[in-house]
């Protein structure tokens, strides 16, 4: 069976008891290529590396099917307040710039 993104987002999502998950396909025709998004409570007082690993272990079976695999992990504490910066930038660049509108 063929690893999609969906297949690793439901179980990342399962057993990561994650928020927040999203898995892109970047695979460009030569297969398994992914790029995965995932915000969960269990990554809260672990380091980065620590993180991976939780990742890593989950999809540890795909993992022998995928050619390349990035991840960005966040607690959602740390998702929250990059929402929130993501939010502002948004908000100050739809300021009106000059008069007369």
């Amino acid at each position: 069976m063929a690893i999609t993104a969906e297949i690793l987002a439901k179980k990342l999502k399962n057993e990561l008891e994650a928020e927040h998950v999203n898995v892109e396909d970047l695979s460009d025709g030569c297969g398994g290529k992914f790029s995965a998004f995932i915000v969960s409570n269990k990554f809260k007082g672990k380091g980065l590396l620590q993180q991976h690993r939780m990742v890593n272990s989950c999809i540890k079976e795909e993992m022998e099917s995928i050619h390349a695999f990035t991840m960005k992990t966040l607690t959602p504490e740390q998702f929250a307040k990059q929402t929130a910066k993501t939010n502002d930038t948004a908000a100050d660049d739809m300021k009106c710039v000059g008069g007369g509108h």
